[in-house]
């Protein structure tokens, strides 16, 4: 959702006509509505499955093609944008005759960008290592992860001045996700004291583990209280987050690979054992470049703590991570898939 988020951005939608095509019950609705993008639904299920849960699935992916097969024949689009999920596969398929821009998010495909991949006229990928994954003959540009230039607007005093967070403390960024992390989030609740004695912590919980953190926070200290930050989601501020830390605690959904490229931001990298493979192919490519270390979900209680204070007690060591970290910023990806799928599109109302 965010990198195709971070792409229309770049597109100037007062000469360009829009829409958004999502899963019914979907969780991108009012992101989306908030760019004032037109959304849409068509209904979408898995590709996999067992069983009852199996059938249902095809089931809503003969609905989601017939739906999406009405829906382009009467908005006509000149090009079609994917990013991978569900909604994917029944849009691409209605959609196969249409020129077609394919934007891989993560260091791996998941099955959707893969069966997608076979259609796409074009593809874009955040990393060369990407590559290896697509059949060769396919015409690939490796562009980097587009981020929503909205998150660039901070720089780290303006960040802290808007926290009310002391310029002469580390900063520690912790960060789940969307929804957030429980295991991430209670790690960090059981050494939050320990933690708050050397450094200041922005910590974004997710709603889930909201109450729990909360009441964690009035439990401490004036002392401690001061020096923490948290809240359930950040919205308009979540650059400013990234801006003000100087280490960040977070899972190793593909958004890790320009987010923490852009702000130069060292990670402690907690792959979601439930996405297991494609976290953990993209925390590898960071920890690869020395830009991040990798900690099991499972290891988190004993080693997330020792972890922090290593890295923020070594100057040296974290200094060379943001070097190293910095080194693999695009910033000007999402400019760069915006023009490609301008040109894709003008080229096909050209030959209609």
């Amino acid at each position: 959702m965010n990198p195709a988020l971070a792409v229309l951005q770049a597109i100037d939608k007062s000469k360009h006509q829009i829409l958004w095509v999502g899963s019914e019950g979907g969780i991108e609705a009012d992101l989306v509505k908030r760019a004032d993008i037109p959304f849409t639904t068509v209904p979408a299920g898995g590709i996999h499955g067992l069983g009852l849960r199996a059938i249902l699935n095809s089931f809503k992916l003969m609905r989601g093609y017939f739906a999406a097969r009405k829906l382009i024949k009467e908005f006509s689009p000149d090009v079609l944008f994917f990013t991978g999920g569900y909604v994917a596969i029944p849009t691409g398929l209605a959609g196969r005759k249409i020129p077609t821009l394919l934007c891989l998010p993560d260091i791996e495909p998941g099955l959707a960008i893969k069966v997608l991949a076979r259609f796409a006229d074009r593809i874009t990928v955040p990393a060369q290592e990407s590559i290896q994954y697509f059949p060769e003959g396919k015409t690939i540009t490796v562009t980097g992860y587009p981020i929503r230039s909205s998150l660039s607007d901070w720089d780290r005093n303006t960040a802290l001045k808007a926290f009310k967070l002391s310029p002469d403390l580390p900063t520690l960024m912790v960060t789940g996700g969307s929804l957030g992390a429980r295991s991430i989030n209670q790690a960090i609740l059981k050494n939050l004291p320990e933690l708050l004695e050397e450094m200041q912590v922005i910590h974004i919980t997710g709603n889930t583990t909201w109450p729990e953190v909360e009441k964690a926070y009035l439990a401490l200290p004036e002392k401690l209280s001061k020096k923490y930050r948290a809240f359930p989601y950040l919205h308009d501020r979540m650059g400013a987050a990234f801006a003000a830390a100087d280490l960040v605690i977070s899972r190793a959904g593909a958004s890790i690979l320009g987010e923490l490229p852009n702000f130069a931001l060292p990670g402690i990298l907690v792959p979601y054992p439930h996405a297991w493979r494609y976290q953990k192919v993209n925390a590898d490519h960071l920890v690869q470049k020395n830009a991040a270390i990798m900690i099991k979900d499972e290891e988190l209680d004993e080693k997330l703590l020792n972890a922090i204070q290593d890295l923020m007690q070594n100057k040296t060591k974290l200094n060379q991570m943001k070097v190293a970290m910095q080194s693999q910023a695009k910033p000007d990806a999402a400019k760069q898939i915006a023009e490609l799928l301008l040109k894709i599109g003008s080229e096909s109302k050209g030959s209609a």
